[in-house]
């Protein structure tokens, strides 16, 4: 309407037209599911439930790949998944297994009788493939409404709003985090290409953990105090700061260099 009131001359330009009229549009939030977060949710789920959703917390799979995986990619002698149907070619990947996950895996092999090499690892009551709209409501929603219900009885919070399917792959990345996994190797886990997702996680995961400059600050004053010794005595510190600084200081004198 603007244009064509432009082109009778009835206004020189579009107000609406041009990069400075768009509005920013705010980031999403992105989540992930804390610890404990993480038990309710597996101790809230049933066996059928709570196999897919290991898969997709401590395996880090796609809900897409989740919904494909065949038994004959999912090798339990060596603990690994291979993902060969992903959305993007670095989503062609092999993923290690934890030992819990590998747990859930074989009991949910064996609950599933003797399967062939091409039969899907997850399926619904009708025996059809998982899709994402069934993953969402079906595994994830009830499994959070049932976890929820037994966290109300035991007097603590609930699991967060707003969790999704990816909020899973994000708590998968968290996780990895948190065992000491560097952004390379969950990047090669997520089957990812661009770093964006895996340091992001990194990020916010950091910026957590405040004491990071107290870190800091006890490797230089450990590489400090090694100058300060000698190859004949190298002294020993305890945990109580005043034996430190007696220690520090026998060192001095042995050697005031």
């Amino acid at each position: 309407m603007l244009d064509a009131a432009v082109e009778y001359e009835h206004i020189p330009t579009n107000p609406a037209r041009g990069r400075r009229r768009r509005l920013k549009a705010a980031k999403p939030r992105r989540t992930w599911l804390e610890l404990d977060e993480v038990r309710a949710l597996l101790d809230a789920a049933d066996a059928k439930r709570r196999a897919l959703l290991a898969t997709m917390i401590l395996g880090g799979l796609r809900v897409g790949e989740v919904g494909a995986l065949r038994w004959r990619d999912v090798d339990l002698a060596r603990s690994t998944i291979s993902v060969g149907e992903s959305k993007t070619d670095a989503g062609v990947r092999v993923v290690d297994l934890s030992p819990d996950l590998l747990d859930e895996l074989k009991t949910h092999r064996m609950a599933s009788g003797s399967p062939e090499p091409d039969a899907l690892v997850f399926l619904t009551r009708n025996g059809t493939p998982r899709d994402r709209g069934n993953v969402r409501q079906r595994v994830l929603g009830s499994t959070i409404k049932a976890a929820n219900a037994k966290l109300a009885k035991a007097g603590k919070a609930p699991i967060q709003t707003g969790v999704t399917n990816h909020t899973l792959r994000r708590t998968f990345a968290s996780l990895l985090y948190e065992a000491g996994a560097s952004p390379a190797y969950v990047m090669s886990q997520m089957g990812h290409t661009s770093s964006s997702l895996a340091l992001e996680v990194y990020a916010r995961k950091m910026e957590r953990q405040r004491d990071t400059g107290a870190r800091m600050d006890a490797l230089i004053r450990g590489a400090d105090w090694a100058r300060m010794g000698t190859n004949a005595a190298v002294p020993t510190f305890s945990v109580d700061p005043a034996e430190n600084e007696e220690a520090r200081d026998a060192a001095i004198q042995a050697d005031p260099r």
